[in-house]
């Protein structure tokens, strides 16, 4: 570091240094210096992690954007063609974030992006891991979209799954994580593709069977193990918790429905344990 650069870096931090000097007073010279160094350090960390955060909140949501189209096109594409339902799946998305104009041009960019045969996944999932480091909740919703994009025709192929292991392994979500999500949205989706609005209990049995599957518990578990199960649910798809951590604001109305969904199944459990 030249001298120019030192000077900067200290004047950047000179208000833990100057904190830190005033503590170390009652220590004598050796004090000033001690907690001068230690102002100055503390003031850099406190530095660091309000850029992170800035960054996270600032470019999270462009990351989130962005991934989610491409990896959508990337997996359309993963059986060599592009279905229908694959292409109406994507449309309903932009629909349902009320993209227009630019916005759903853009999306509709990364979708193409994604389908090439040379595109690189790491291209937008690395942005995106790195934006969501320690952000279980919305790495699980971006599963959660890419897995309903795959389950469009009822399940995914071997070729889908290939493509989806591979996002979990950029994004840093263990096997484990991803079969509880894939296990609860192929309930859901087994529930819309019986003509179901969200509301199990007019469904009957099946119907009853499947909201257990979208809480993820099993359908002799107990009362704790329920509410458990849908609060940990309503937290992680909470629509203002997400965008708060890096949800495109677009995204709201998705995130909306999901904590319906999840009340929705829950409310038919527990009238059908009275």
């Amino acid at each position: 570091m030249n001298g120019y650069s030192f000077g900067v870096n200290m004047a950047r931090h000179r208000t833990g240094l100057v904190i830190g000097a005033l503590i170390g007073l009652t220590g004598g010279v050796s004090g000033v210096f001690f907690g001068a160094a230690i102002g100055y350090y503390l003031d850099k960390l406190i530095r660091s992690v309000a850029g992170a955060e800035s960054w996270t909140q600032a470019k999270a949501q462009t990351a989130f954007f962005d991934a989610t189209f491409c990896v959508m096109g990337k997996i359309a594409k993963a059986d060599g063609h592009v279905t229908a339902e694959e292409i109406q799946y994507a449309e309903a998305v932009m629909t349902r974030m009320q993209l227009t104009g630019e916005l759903r041009k853009r999306a509709i960019e990364c979708f193409s992006q994604g389908k090439t045969a040379q595109f690189d996944l790491s291209q937008v999932l690395e942005p995106l891991r790195r934006a969501l480091v320690n952000n279980v909740s919305v790495r699980q919703m971006f599963i959660e979209i890419q897995l309903q994009a795959a389950l469009v025709d009822g399940e995914f192929s071997p070729s889908e799954g290939r493509v989806l292991t591979e996002v979990c392994q950029l994004l840093g979500i263990s096997q484990q994580e991803f079969e509880a999500v894939a296990q609860r949205m192929k309930a859901e989706q087994s529930f819309h593709q019986g003509g179901g609005q969200g509301q199990f209990e007019t469904a009957g049995g099946l119907g009853l069977k499947q909201a257990y599957g979208v809480l993820g518990v099993d359908q002799a578990c107990d009362a704790k193990t329920l509410k458990a199960a849908y609060r940990k649910l309503m937290s992680q798809h909470h629509p203002d918790k997400l965008v708060a951590r890096g949800l495109p604001d677009e995204m709201m109305l998705i995130a909306k429905e999901k904590t319906q969904e999840i009340q929705a199944a829950y409310d038919a459990i527990k009238k059908s344990r009275k």
